[in-house]
C-alpha cells in the first residue's frame, strides 16, 4: 500500500472551480483501488507551528499499489476535467510514503 498526502495552494478566487474540480475527480479515485483517507481544510487556530504557507487543503489517500496511483494519474475522465485544476490550483506539494 501507498499512501499520497497532497498539500493543495489555491488561486484567490477561484475556490468553487477547485471544489468542481474535486467533485469529479473524487470518485475516480475508488475505481483505482485508491481511497481517500482523510481530507483536511485547515485553519490558523489548528496549527501549532508552520514553516510553509498554509494549504487550503491536504488530502491523504491510499492506493494499494503505485500501479494504481499511475493509472489513476492517467485515468482518461481525469484528463479531460485537468482543465479545471490547472485553472484552480496555484501548486502543490506531493509526499509519498508507505505504512509501516
Amino acid at each position: 500500500m501507498i499512501f499520497i498526502t497532497q498539500l493543495i495552494y489555491i488561486i484567490d478566487g477561484q475556490e468553487n472551480v477547485f471544489h468542481q474540480f474535486e467533485d469529479l475527480a473524487m470518485p475516480i479515485i475508488s475505481k483505482y483501488n485508491g481511497r481517500l483517507k482523510i481530507r483536511i481544510r485547515p485553519k490558523n487556530d489548528s496549527i501549532i507551528e508552520k514553516n510553509i504557507d498554509m494549504p487550503y487543503e491536504i488530502h491523504i489517500i491510499q492506493f494499494d499499489t503505485e500501479q494504481d496511483f499511475e493509472n489513476f494519474k492517467k485515468d482518461k475522465e481525469r484528463k479531460k476535467i485537468l482543465y479545471l485544476k490547472e485553472k484552480s490550483i496555484k501548486s502543490s506539494i506531493l509526499i509519498q510514503g508507505n505504512e509501516i
